[in-house]
């Protein structure tokens, strides 16, 4: 790659085409996919639903300024947003954040926010001031004022919700830092302080919603009630589109001219959000969940007792395999594109696999026989 800037390192290999949830790169080599390109094209490569909408969107107009009134907008809102909630339309998961971050210190009047360690949430100054990695942050100082940090699940964070606080924002299962599990009693203890304090519940699901864990949204999974939510990646299904949701009470706060942007809510990413919608059906979560089963039954079993995996994480099909120190992820992951499998890394030494919700159960047994394998050979070098 000689004309791009080099803030990838990037694997050698060039897709060129999917279908379904297979991979095939410029040289014809086709891979099983466990990434849905970093939790992203959930529905898969090859969704007619998907397809067809995209391809009468584009037939018809595919940009309009957001000064105008959109049908489409405020249709995919609607099936977006829960009950008492209302959407705004950008193109990523930062922006989404970043939006969070101004509508937090602006409904409430307060300036500090507090985030946790190991989170992931954007690359913006906004967002990466909350995104608790200082690898990340590293060379962009200063940063965005008035972020805490404390670590997650830790109790001792609660004490640092106060009257100062605008907003806490989290991930109920923190995914680049680690694919860590938020424990349910924390996190409602969170939600509690932040209610007797004042301070808006940021939930980020933009890796953990559209189905990923088997519920729309995971925060689901936990009963919460979060005053803003943000998402993106899964939403439009390999389409630039992000969105945060709120509750109605904040709209005052976020009134013309408070925020923008010129291409959120475009239309073809909202054809293909249309789509994902319509399809991300009570009957499919549960397909979803059921369809986890055997696949958490093989990582217990079959991939646990491994001598090169310290530990696993997740739910639903959102799976962290936290290897041994003396393992590198990285090989891991190289011999296992070699062996045609696809997959991704996190913090602490984690193997993360994000497969595409459709895959099939036969696929997902056979994807992590394969990554068994490898960890096995791997374990005994």
């Amino acid at each position: 790659m000689q004309n791009i800037f080099p803030t990838y390192q990037q694997y050698p290999i060039d897709i060129v085409a999917g279908h379904d949830w297979h991979l095939t790169d410029r040289q014809g080599h086709t891979y099983l996919d466990f990434t849905s390109g970093i939790g992203v094209c959930n529905f898969g490569y090859s969704n007619e639903t998907i397809v067809q909408n995209v391809t009468e969107q584009l037939g018809q107009i595919w940009h309009t300024s957001n000064l105008y009134e959109s049908a489409l907008v405020d249709e995919v809102a609607g099936a977006l947003c829960e009950p008492g909630m209302l959407a705004f339309f950008c193109n990523s998961g930062t922006e989404a954040n970043e939006a969070a971050l101004k509508l937090a210190r602006k409904a409430t009047g307060k300036p500090t926010v507090l985030s946790f360690n190991n989170s992931f949430h954007g690359r913006t100054y906004g967002a990466m001031s909350l995104t608790g990695n200082p690898d990340i942050q590293a060379g962009f100082a200063p940063l965005v004022p008035a972020i805490k940090f404390a670590d997650y699940n830790d109790p001792a964070a609660i004490t640092a919700i106060d009257q100062q606080t605008a907003a806490v924002i989290l991930e109920v299962i923190q995914g680049e830092g680690g694919v860590v599990n938020g424990e349910p009693q924390w996190l409602h203890d969170v939600q509690t302080a932040c209610h007797a304090a004042g301070a808006l519940l940021i939930i980020d699901e933009v890796q953990t919603g559209m189905g990923r864990t088997g519920q729309k949204f995971a925060y689901q999974n936990f009963d919460l009630d979060p005053d803003i939510v943000t998402v993106a990646k899964g939403i439009g299904n390999g389409l630039p589109l992000g969105a945060m949701i709120g509750k109605q009470a904040l709209a005052p706060a976020f009134g013309p001219g408070t925020h923008g942007t010129t291409f959120g809510g475009n239309k073809l990413a909202l054809a293909s959000a249309k789509g994902v919608l319509a399809q991300l059906t009570p009957t499919f979560l549960h397909e979803v969940q059921a369809k986890s089963v055997p696949v958490w039954q093989a990582l217990q079993t079959e991939i646990a007792p491994l001598a090169a995996v310290a530990g696993i994480s997740g739910k639903g099909l959102m799976i962290g395999i936290q290897l041994e120190t003396t393992v590198d992820v990285n090989q891991v992951i190289d011999q296992l594109q070699q062996a045609g499998i696809l997959t991704l890394s996190a913090k602490h030494n984690t193997l993360r696999l994000l497969p595409p919700l459709v895959m099939s159960s036969a696929d997902l047994l056979a994807g992590l026989a394969q990554i068994k394998t490898v960890l096995t050979t791997i374990g005994e070098e």
